[in-house]
């Protein structure tokens, strides 16, 4: 090899090796990252979780998942303040209430810590944008498909919890859907409060009052299964059931029958591309952090994040949970 290749070709190696030391010291040694949950226990955020902390694993990342064990969202308070405390490199949470957590997350911002919400926003904080279901969009899809189940017609019972926007939205997806139908009627809206309990016995009493009741909807993960279990065991065969997200026991009423669709999201994905956005905006902050991007035609962020979401029924739950089997026995 003549002088000027071998050179040429030791250059080049130099090139790679600079290239190659770089790409691997992007992390900084104190780097960390935190996913704080509204409810460790629901599978819904176990599939958060687990996303997160695979992510964190093929970025070489340190990362760790906090949250209550029930929906609480004092106790959720508490989880941020004790992660704003170890100064992390970026916080990703769910808010249970915008009233509760508003504040710590900006708290968390003025420290100079970016902070995403993911699953449910707290819209005025300072928080950089959202990253989850439309769920406006949501509750349309859900609302127009129970339309066609009530042929344009019934009374309905809703489950939900007040203080989460996002269900807040996906209730208004179901009343726009409804617009057009005047004679689907909400005759009772019954807040949960992060407890399935209530969800079961309300729909017992309801059963028990012979109330006109044609379908029962449920706007958040933990009711639908306790309602189609009251169905069942009182072998009520003549009310709708319109569930939300994708636990085995949901899944399990949807191919029995009972369920009559279930709207999936994407938790996994959530928390894996939230964390990834939370990398690249520790090493590259907007200038302010604290700014009101939102408004901002140049702004270096997006004001939200569409991961996507689904109607399951018993024409595709096969195939959706052969998928979703494929993908979690698949090595990672």
């Amino acid at each position: 090899m003549g002088k000027r290749k071998r050179f040429l070709a030791l250059s080049f190696l130099g090139l790679s090796l600079v290239l190659t030391l770089s790409c691997g010291s992007r992390h900084d040694a104190d780097e960390k990252y935190v996913l704080v949950s509204a409810n460790l226990q629901v599978p819904y955020w176990k599939a958060a979780a687990a996303g997160f902390t695979h992510e964190g694993s093929v970025r070489k990342l340190r990362s760790w998942v906090v949250g209550p064990d029930t929906y609480d969202a004092k106790a959720e308070q508490d989880e941020l303040k004790k992660a704003i405390q170890q100064k992390p490199s970026g916080i990703l949470i769910s808010v249970a209430d915008p009233a509760v957590l508003t504040g710590d997350i900006n708290q968390a911002i003025a420290a100079g810590i970016p902070v995403l919400t993911i699953d449910s926003d707290a819209p005025t904080s300072k928080r950089l944008f959202f990253i989850g279901t439309n769920n406006y969009q949501a509750g349309l899809m859900g609302g127009m498909r129970l339309a066609t189940e009530l042929h344009g017609q019934g009374n309905v019972v809703v489950f939900t919890m007040p203080g989460q926007p996002n269900l807040n939205d996906r209730l208004r997806g179901y009343r726009a859907a409804w617009e057009s139908h005047p004679q689907i009627k909400i005759t009772q809206i019954v807040d949960i409060k992060g407890d399935p309990r209530v969800a079961f016995d309300t729909t017992e009493q309801l059963l028990g009052k012979k109330v006109p009741i044609n379908a029962f909807v449920c706007l958040e993960a933990q009711a639908g299964k306790e309602v189609a279990t009251v169905l069942n065991n009182h072998s009520v065969k003549d009310k709708l059931v319109m569930a939300m997200d994708t636990d085995p026991d949901t899944l399990d009423w949807i191919q029995k029958g009972v369920i009559v669709a279930t709207i999936s999201q994407k938790p996994y994905t959530m928390a894996s591309f939230g964390l990834r956005l939370l990398d690249d905006l520790y090493h590259e902050k907007p200038n302010p952090l604290d700014a009101d991007w939102s408004t901002n035609s140049l702004s270096p962020v997006p004001a939200f994040v569409d991961t996507g979401s689904d109607l399951i029924d018993k024409a595709n739950v096969e195939a959706f949970v052969a998928a979703n089997r494929s993908a979690t026995s698949a090595p990672q």
